[in-house]
Parts: C-alpha cells; sequence; structure tokens
C-alpha cells in the first residue's frame, strides 16, 4: 500500500472530522489487514457524508452502507457510487434496524458515529451487535457525551449513572463471566460473545468472538463446589471437605451476598 493512499491520506483528502478526534491511527491498526477483503461496513451517522467516503475509497472491495435520521442528498454529498448505499431512518427505531438487517444480513464492522445519546448508543448495540460477524468489530465514536448531561450522560455520577460509558465499562465483565463466584449468578446475554473490549480517548472498540473457556476457580459460578471437587477427589476426604466448603464457606458466601444487597439497598443502587 502507497503511502499516498493509506488511510491517513484518504482521510485527508476528505477532511472527515475522524482526523481532528484522533481516531485515524487507531482505526488503522485495527483495519489495515481487512483492507482488501469483501466486507460490509456499516456506520450510523452520515452527516457530510465525508467518512463514507473515506471508507470506499479504503475499502474498495467492500459495500459501506450509511444510516441517517436525516434526508441525504447523495449527489450533493457525491455519494452515488456503486459501494456506497444510505437510508434515511433512527439508529434507535427497532424497525427501521431490521429493515436494515433484512437487506444486508450480518455486518463486519459496525461503526456508531450517531446521535451521540446515551439511550441511542446503548439501543443501537443491543439492536446491531448480535448481526456482527464473528471476529467482527463493534466501534463507539465520541464517547464524551457520556459526561454530558445534555445528551443522556451524567458528569456528577460517574461510577453508577445509566451513561453509554458505564455500559460498555459494565460489559468488560462479560469478557470473566465464566469466573464469576456468585451461585445466583444470572447469564448475560453477551456471556460467551466478547472477546475484547478496548477503550481510547473518546472511542471504544468491541471485538465479537466466541468466548467459553471453563473456568479453573469456579464450577457453575461457585467456588466452593469447584475446591469441594478438587479436594474429595484428590485425597478421598469427602466428608472432612463437604463440611468446609459446602456448609461453612457457603454460608459465608450468602453471608457476604447479604451483607452486599443490604449496602446497595441504602445507597440506592439498583
Amino acid at each position: 500500500m502507497s503511502i499516498q493512499n493509506n488511510l491517513r491520506s484518504i482521510s485527508e483528502l476528505y477532511k472527515t472530522d475522524k482526523l481532528e478526534h484522533g481516531y485515524i491511527e487507531i482505526y488503522d491498526s485495527y483495519f489495515k489487514d481487512l483492507r482488501n477483503k469483501e466486507l460490509k461496513v456499516l456506520e450510523i451517522g452520515v452527516a457530510d457524508g465525508k467518512s463514507l467516503l473515506t471508507w470506499s475509497d479504503y475499502f474498495k472491495n467492500s459495500t459501506i452502507i450509511g444510516i441517517d435520521i436525516h434526508k441525504i442528498d447523495i449527489k450533493e454529498k457525491k455519494l452515488d457510487r456503486k459501494n456506497i448505499k444510505v437510508h434515511q431512518g433512527s439508529q434507535s427505531d427497532e424497525k427501521f434496524i431490521k429493515e436494515i438487517i433484512s437487506i444486508y444480513g450480518e455486518f463486519d464492522i459496525i461503526i456508531d458515529d450517531g446521535s451521540h445519546l446515551s439511550k441511542d448508543v446503548k439501543k443501537s448495540f443491543h439492536l446491531l451487535f448480535p448481526h456482527l460477524v464473528k471476529n467482527g468489530l463493534y466501534a463507539v465514536e465520541d464517547m464524551q457525551t457520556s459526561y454530558n448531561h445534555f445528551f443522556g450522560g451524567n458528569p456528577f455520577d460517574l461510577k453508577y449513572s445509566n451513561s453509554h460509558m458505564n455500559f460498555f465499562k459494565h460489559l468488560t465483565d462479560r469478557l470473566n463471566y465464566q469466573e464469576i463466584a456468585n451461585p445466583f449468578y444470572i447469564t448475560n446475554k453477551y456471556d460467551s460473545l466478547i472477546t475484547n473490549i478496548s477503550f481510547y480517548h473518546n472511542l471504544v472498540f468491541v471485538r465479537k468472538g466466541t468466548n467459553d473457556i471453563l473456568s479453573k476457580e469456579v464450577l457453575n459460578h461457585s467456588y466452593e463446589d469447584m475446591k469441594f471437587k478438587e479436594k474429595s477427589s484428590r485425597t478421598g476426604k469427602s466428608l472432612k471437605y463437604y463440611f468446609k466448603y459446602k456448609i461453612f464457606y457457603k454460608v459465608y458466601t450468602y453471608l457476604f451476598m447479604i451483607f452486599n444487597l443490604i449496602k446497595r439497598i441504602l445507597l440506592l443502587r439498583f
């Protein structure tokens, strides 16, 4: 790939704002090995169309799909290219998103550069992530709005608010769901489906994939059950370890759980 035709030079040609945000080098690190493949790239938010033109040149063998809540004049924006498809609709409109999915099926790359409202970012992820291919990438730009209450974020409660940054922070637990030593653990729909989450300045990447490696510390989310199984099978002293792990340790776990439940109620953390 010539230096005149790399992602930065194409971005500079079309003057996409991804340059000033500092995203281009990060995107290049993820996309350079995918460039010549036949992909379906979905970008939420068309605006001036400069990003779609950038992806159109960069991923020449791919279909670039753009959606925007506003009507886009593709001729005015020079988006009337063979590998660019533009659709009008809201990123959080379930009916519209289902129509897009029915047309294109699964996507290899999804980029959310849409409204940047917390509710829309989370809704779009829930609707679209299931239709990302294995090893596909989901990127969310301009995460700074998560710290702005005018976008549905919360600058006053960084740890416990319902912002989209906190949504992705909590999503990191899905990377290690097998290790959660809670015998009452409720399966999350993203368990086993995420292999990597990377945070950059105002940018988040989520990679979809198979994550089903069993824990070596817990059995069915129980540390006590795993230790009982290990100790009793190795020593043959089932009764001794039954009292230790199945009774004493389990009572401690239940008390610890009740303590944390009361703490959450008192602190209004639901």
